[in-house]
């Protein structure tokens, strides 16, 4: 099926390590203008360099803390005047610290807050204004988590913060659908890169079993129906068809989970 995605102009933040780098690779498999946003200008530069190999009709670049308003106006900016406008919003940007509640401090819950959802607000509030503003029948996919569809020990901030997500993508999903802009999450249970080199320096996996170890990660497995945890290339599948409007131009205000089965929620 041709997904009508080549030339799109796609905005993805976080998109130099793990589920981001997948997702920017598979619109770059698609023939998409990428902006690709992220903190990390080396680890992004590596990335842009691939996804032109695998097809992308154009790549740039944009440094940007997505915490920082001022820094993504400039970014979403930079994707309207290099490529036209804006087609897809897919807001990738996520980072936990694993820990019980208890041991969690206020310093840290603003960390997450920042990272997690004013991340989001500051992105979709920008992209909405360049997409009325061009009557752009546009999408905008917010990578979500099933931690905030059913709860998850030692993740209950960050699990809070992204069943916020889920609300805020419903909401403006109403809002905005008469002018046919679409708004879906796509929620990851365990996912995790297919190699050392596909994560930089700032990713929460960046330092191994930082996260989980292998035995961990085999017991996760065993407990999936699918009995294997995620990779990048499941997500990014995901979030291309949430993307397309000639596959998914009938979806908008939906909370996928692409996890192995780990939620069921009707």
């Amino acid at each position: 099926m041709n997904l009508e995605l080549a030339k799109k102009s796609v905005i993805i933040t976080g998109g130099a390590s793990n589920i981001g780098r997948g997702i920017v690779l598979a619109f770059a498999e698609e023939g998409a203008n990428i902006t690709l946003a992220d903190i990390d200008e080396t680890q992004a530069g590596l990335v842009a360099e691939l996804a032109l190999k695998k097809g992308a009709s154009d790549v740039q670049v944009v440094k940007t803390d997505v915490t920082d308003l001022e820094q993504v106006k400039a970014m979403v900016a930079k994707a309207e005047s290099s490529f036209g406008g804006v087609d897809v919003l897919v807001n990738n940007v996520g980072w936990d610290d694993l820990m019980f509640f208890t041991q969690t401090t206020p310093e840290l819950w603003q960390k997450l807050i920042a990272i997690n959802f004013m991340s989001n607000l500051n992105c979709t509030h920008s992209v909405l204004e360049v997409m009325l503003r061009n009557k752009t029948k546009g999408s905008i996919v917010s990578l979500s988590s099933d931690a905030s569809r059913q709860g998850e020990a030692r993740e209950a901030v960050y699990g809070a913060l992204k069943a916020g997500i889920n609300s805020l993508m419903k909401s403006i999903a109403k809002e905005n659908g008469r002018f046919g802009i679409r708004c879906n999450a796509v929620c990851p249970g365990v996912t995790i890169p297919e190699e050392d080199d596909d994560v930089g320096s700032n990713s929460m996996w960046s330092v191994k079993d930082a996260m989980f170890t292998e035995e961990q990660f085999e017991m996760i497995a065993k407990a999936l129906p699918l009995k294997k945890v995620g990779r990048p290339d499941d997500l990014a599948k995901a979030v291309l068809f949430m993307s397309s409007n000639a596959a998914s131009g009938h979806v908008t205000g939906q909370i996928l989970s692409v996890s192995g089965g780990y939620s069921m929620i009707g």
